[in-house]
C-alpha cells in the first residue's frame, strides 16, 4: 500500500505539471477577458489582427532565440542584427531601383545572409573561442549597431517601393501577410523541434551535453548552426520591420533583444536549457503585445507600459521557479 506521503505528493506534482503545460494559455485568456471588459474596442477583429501583426516581428526573431535558450545559451544581439539586416536590405533595394522583383529577392536574401553570418560568428566565438555567449552576443549587440550606423551614415534609407512594403501590409484574402509568415514559420519550427532527430538533440544538449556527444553528435557544430539560424531569423525580423516602416532606421529594433527574450521566457522556456515549446513563445510574444495594445486603448503612458511588461515577466519567472521547486521537492 502506498505511503501517505506518496499519495499527497502526486496531486501536487500533477498540478505543477498542468500549470507548466497550460498556464501560459490561461494567462492569455485572462488578459483577453480583462481587456475586453475594460475596452469595448478590444475584441474587434481589426484590433485583434493588428495585435498579432504587430507582435509578428518580435515573434519571428523569438523562434531562433527559443532554440538558443533551449541549448542553455543566450543571444543579446538580435536587435542589432535585425537593424543591420534591415539596413542592408534597404540599401540593396535602393541600389536596384526598388521596383524589380529580382532586386527585391536579392535584397531580402542579402539581409538574411548578413543575419546568418553574424549569428554564425556568435556561435563560433562561443563554441570555439570559449567565450560565454552572454559576453559574445553583448559585444555583437554593440558591433551590429555600430555597423548599422556606419552603413547608413546615421540617416534613414527611404523610398523602398510598394512591392517591398507588401511584406508588411499585404493580405491574402482577409489575413495579413505577416500572420501567414508567423503560422508557416512556427509550424515548421514546432515540427522541426518535436519530430526530427536534430530537434530532439537540441533539447537534450541543453540539459546533458555529454550524453548527446556520446551519442555521436557534434554538439559544437549543433550550437553554431542554431546560432546561425537565430541570426537568420533576426535578419528576417529586420526585413519585416523595414517593410513595415517603409524605411531602414539606424536605431531600429533598439532594445528588442529584451522583448524577444521576454517572449521566450514568458512562454515558459527555461533559461537553464532543455525545457520549452516554441508555440508557447508565440503566445508569450502575443501577450507582450496585448499589454502594449491594451494600455494604449486605456490611454496609459508608455512609461507605465514598460513597468507593466517588466512586472509580468518577473512574475512569470517567479511562478515558474516556484512550481519547479515544488515539483523538485516532491521528487526528491
Amino acid at each position: 500500500m502506498p505511503e501517505p506521503s506518496t499519495l499527497s505528493a502526486r496531486p501536487r506534482r500533477d498540478w505543477g505539471q498542468i500549470a507548466l503545460a497550460y498556464g501560459i494559455y490561461l494567462v492569455l485568456l485572462l488578459f483577453v477577458a480583462a481587456m475586453a471588459l475594460l475596452s469595448p474596442n478590444f475584441l474587434r477583429v481589426t484590433n485583434l489582427l493588428n495585435i498579432v501583426t504587430q507582435a509578428s516581428t518580435v515573434a519571428v526573431i523569438a523562434v531562433g532565440t527559443t532554440m538558443v535558450i533551449l541549448l542553455a545559451e543566450i543571444d543579446l544581439s538580435v536587435g542589432s542584427v535585425a537593424a543591420l539586416a534591415g539596413a542592408v536590405t534597404a540599401g540593396v533595394l535602393k541600389a536596384g531601383g526598388g521596383a524589380d522583383p529580382v532586386w527585391l529577392l536579392l535584397a531580402v536574401l542579402a539581409g538574411l545572409a548578413i543575419g546568418t553570418a553574424l549569428g554564425a560568428l556568435n556561435g563560433a566565438l562561443t563554441v570555439w573561442g570559449g567565450i560565454p555567449s552572454f559576453i559574445v552576443t553583448l559585444g555583437m549587440l554593440s558591433v551590429g549597431r555600430g555597423l548599422t550606423l556606419l552603413y547608413t551614415g546615421g540617416r534613414p534609407i527611404f523610398g523602398l517601393g510598394g512591392g517591398f512594403s507588401a511584406m508588411a501590409y499585404g493580405r491574402v484574402g482577409p489575413v495579413p501577410v505577416p500572420i501567414i509568415i508567423l503560422v508557416v514559420l512556427y509550424t515548421l519550427a514546432a515540427l522541426f523541434l518535436h519530430t526530427t532527430q536534430l530537434g530532439r538533440y537540441i533539447y537534450a544538449a541543453g540539459t546533458n551535453r555529454r550524453a548527446v556527444a556520446l551519442a555521436g553528435v557534434n554538439v559544437d557544430r549543433l550550437k553554431v548552426g542554431v546560432f546561425a539560424l537565430a541570426g537568420t531569423l533576426a535578419g528576417l525580423g529586420g526585413v519585416l520591420l523595414t517593410a513595415r516602416l517603409d524605411s531602414a532606421q539606424p536605431t531600429a529594433a533598439t532594445g528588442w533583444e529584451l522583448d524577444v527574450i521576454a517572449a521566450v521566457v514568458l512562454g515558459g522556456t527555461s533559461l537553464y536549457g532543455g525545457r520549452g515549446a516554441v508555440m508557447k513563445t508565440l503566445v508569450g510574444a502575443i501577450i507582450l503585445q496585448l499589454i502594449s495594445n491594451g494600455l494604449n486603448l486605456l490611454n496609459v503612458q508608455a512609461y507605465w507600459q514598460q513597468i507593466t511588461k517588466g512586472g509580468v515577466i518577473l512574475l512569470a519567472l517567479l511562478l515558474e521557479r516556484s512550481i519547479r521547486r515544488v515539483r523538485g521537492g516532491d521528487e526528491m
